[in-house]
């Protein structure tokens, strides 16, 4: 695993391919960090789709979604798993968040978290308006995740 980007840094560009469920319609398009500089974004990978921790994970920030919104940001999730599949895990979730496909882990690989074997370890960064890595959690075995009130604590020092 490369080293991973800490607090301060620029955060790497990146497209990748994902979707999102709005009512009862999953829109797929593609996600650009570029375009996301005029806001704060919460970045967060985990390690798979339907898994019992990041089923409680990502359920936990899309039922707070507005908390995240009415501090301007918006919540991107990284796994994996193909975009099909994240359509799935939305629906039986509904999660209403962006899912983002990084099949080859290169967006993982970019950012440090890639992690031989379990694919990539749960992570989040908090991104700046500008781009900048305001603050960041990688785990080290995975099994719990950074809660909503830390995150939105955090957001609100932007």
């Amino acid at each position: 695993m490369a080293g991973s980007i800490e607090a301060g840094s620029t955060a790497p560009e990146f497209v990748l391919s994902g979707g999102m469920l709005r009512g009862g319609d999953f829109t797929r398009g593609t996600y650009r960090l570029d375009i996301e500089r005029a806001r704060p974004l919460v970045l967060a990978f985990y390690p798979q789709d339907n898994s019992s921790v990041c089923t409680k994970q990502l359920c936990s920030y899309s039922s707070g979604l507005e908390q995240f919104t009415e501090l301007g940001a918006e919540v991107w999730a990284i796994s994996p798993q193909d975009v099909d599949s994240h359509e799935e895990f939305a629906r039986t979730n509904n999660l209403r968040m962006p899912l983002l496909s990084d099949p080859d882990r290169t967006v993982a690989k970019l950012f440090g978290v890639a992690a031989p074997g379990v694919g990539l370890r749960r992570s989040v960064f908090l991104i700046a308006p500008g781009g900048r890595i305001a603050w960041k959690h990688a785990a080290l075995v995975g099994l719990t995740w950074q809660p909503l009130e830390k995150l939105t604590t955090e957001l609100s020092l932007l």
